[in-house]
């Protein structure tokens, strides 16, 4: 893909920036952000009006889909103008231009409220002693389970983006993304099991844009090699070829 024009909606956010430095010597980068991006052609447009972000697709060959709202406590008016709205219209102005292929910034927040009940609940504690001895793993076909609205407009997103594979041929790969805090670090117990660092994700999200032509939809987690995390690594292994080179365990 070395050479492509690749468009990242939010790249001035802390995981577009992150991706930005990984990608900017191998591909033709480009912005769609509310706010300026120095250094890089940057469309200014908001995701949730689709006539004004359609010029930011022209000739394009790829869309890296950050931008969002990312917060458990998003209000329905957030989700639906930014999650929900948004997304169709990057997918909608995709199709229309002609772009080969979508990264969509999914969340494990579509699976979480799985942490409300043993044994994810003693996992994501951080109370010594609590650690289960086994537990399942969840995998992109576990049912979904997610918490609060943004959650749900992440399964929404997924669920388009099947919508848009099956409807128009396009390929559309979610990566449920962990945690991935500015610190590059675990910042809280529950990180311990969810925490992906920068490096990691970035990594991901490249190999998702690099997977053949022939992937047309998948849904990967992203987090790092943690020994309590619930959430397979094992499909990305085998799909992409990605292997974590960092644990939140290394915090401890």
């Amino acid at each position: 893909m070395a050479g492509k024009k690749v468009l990242i909606t939010g790249m001035s956010g802390l995981i577009g920036s992150a991706l930005r430095k990984r990608l900017e010597s191998r591909y033709e980068l480009s912005a769609l952000n509310r706010g300026p991006v120095a250094g890089v052609p940057c469309h200014r447009a908001d995701i949730s009006d689709l006539e004004a972000i359609l010029p930011a697709f022209e000739g394009r060959d790829m869309v890296v889909h950050l931008a969002a709202i990312a917060k458990v406590d998003a209000t329905i008016e957030e989700v639906m103008t930014h999650n929900i709205v948004g997304t169709y219209n990057v997918f909608e102005a995709s199709r229309r231009a002609g772009v080969k292929r979508v990264v969509f910034a999914s969340s494990g927040a579509t699976v979480a409220n799985i942490e409300r009940d043993m044994p994810y609940k003693a996992l994501v504690s951080g109370e010594a002693g609590q650690e289960p001895a086994e537990w399942d793993m969840l995998t992109h076909e576990s049912p979904v389970r997610p918490r609060g609205l943004y959650g749900c407009s992440k399964v929404w997103g997924e669920a388009l983006a099947r919508h848009f594979v099956d409807t128009f041929g396009m390929s559309i790969i979610c990566l449920r993304i962990g945690a991935v805090p500015a610190a590059d670090r675990p910042t809280q117990p529950r990180m311990f099991s969810a925490w992906c660092s920068q490096r990691d994700v970035v990594d991901l999200l490249e190999r998702c844009m690099e997977a053949p032509e022939s992937l047309k939809f998948d849904i990967f987690f992203g987090v790092s090699n943690n020994r309590l995390s619930y959430r397979d690594m094992a499909h990305p292994r085998q799909v992409l070829g990605f292997t974590a080179q960092d644990s939140a365990d290394d915090y401890r």
